[in-house]
């Protein structure tokens, strides 16, 4: 197909459709004026007095669908560690020593940001690049860093669903290479909403049709948490790219509580040499009402196979 581009340009008093706000240690990606997410570049402190080592930064959290409902959770009373879209590795070796950067209790590892590189509007997408640190903690007067993490979040225009997608790029920190063992959960993960708690409805859906009965360890091209909020069902179909390591991804999917994660250590164990990037990709649509397969694997067929477009005078 061949198209003729025009276009009008706008005025400068015209906002673009798009915007990436900053404030209070946060950036806020809008749609329309309406809320898709917060990104936590600044330390969100633990609300547990007795426990500081639960604070986070580098998160997605809040996120929340077209109609206002908040989908993600953080720091949940059952699992204070978890932290809305989050990026954690659990049982590894560094330096022939294990690092927990998932459950921070341990105090072996964390997650953090270290910068936001840039960010933008537009009547397209809004962006933001970030850098994160992930850190060994277990001598709390030296740490340091063993994996650099460079998150590039896009916001498409799509209010219904909203559609934005994480490119994941992480590097060694040192000359030393990160083992990352065999283990049953850890990787790009998503803590649901806190109304899906404590006896609330939940449930998954993945590409293959499998549930929260049948889908753990599964390798789906997709995977939706979903439940009633204040009586209305919403949720978030997440997609793996078809380049991402071991792809399909074994997925996570919690029986109990609503979470699940990519976790392609289920596979077995892995190494993040130096100087070759671990690159993982996801697109997240954020939708009211039960997911929808069908325009799920559409949007997946669209992400796995985008169309080629070439510029002609």
């Amino acid at each position: 197909r061949q198209y003729r581009l025009s276009g009008i340009a706008a005025t400068q008093d015209e906002a673009p459709a798009l915007l990436m706000l900053e404030q209070d240690g946060k950036l806020q990606a809008q749609i329309l004026g309406k809320t898709v997410f917060h990104y936590n570049y600044k330390t969100v402190p633990s609300p547990f007095p007795k426990e500081p080592f639960y604070a986070r930064s580098g998160q997605i959290h809040p996120v929340f669908t077209p109609s206002g409902k908040m989908v993600t959770d953080d720091f949940a009373p059952d699992h204070k560690h978890q932290h809305g879209i989050m990026f954690a590795w659990t049982n590894t070796t560094f330096g022939g020593k294990k690092i927990d950067f998932w459950n921070q209790k341990k105090k072996q590892g964390t997650v953090e940001n270290l910068s936001v590189e840039s960010k933008g509007h537009g009547n397209v997408f809004c962006w933001f690049q970030s850098k994160h640190r992930h850190m060994d903690i277990r001598d709390p007067d030296n740490p340091k860093a063993v994996l650099n993490e460079t998150w590039t979040v896009r916001v498409y225009h799509s209010a219904l669903p909203y559609l934005f997608e994480i490119e994941s790029r992480q590097t060694c920190s040192t000359k030393a290479p990160l083992q990352i063992n065999k283990y049953h959960y850890g990787g790009m993960a998503i803590r649901g909403s806190r109304a899906w708690t404590g006896g609330g409805t939940y449930d998954y859906l993945t590409s293959e049709g499998k549930n929260r009965e049948n889908g753990n360890h599964s390798r789906p091209h997709w995977s939706s948490i979903f439940g009633q909020i204040d009586g209305h069902w919403c949720g978030t179909t997440i997609l793996g790219h078809p380049e991402n390591f071991r792809f399909p991804q074994p997925v996570r999917l919690h029986p109990k509580l609503p979470y699940f994660v990519f976790a392609p250590l289920v596979l077995g164990p892995f190494k993040i040499e130096p100087r070759k990037e671990y690159i993982s990709r996801y697109r997240y649509l954020i939708h009211d009402g039960k997911p929808d397969a069908a325009l799920a694997n559409a949007l997946w067929n669209d992400y796995a196979s985008p169309a080629k477009v070439e510029v002609t005078k």
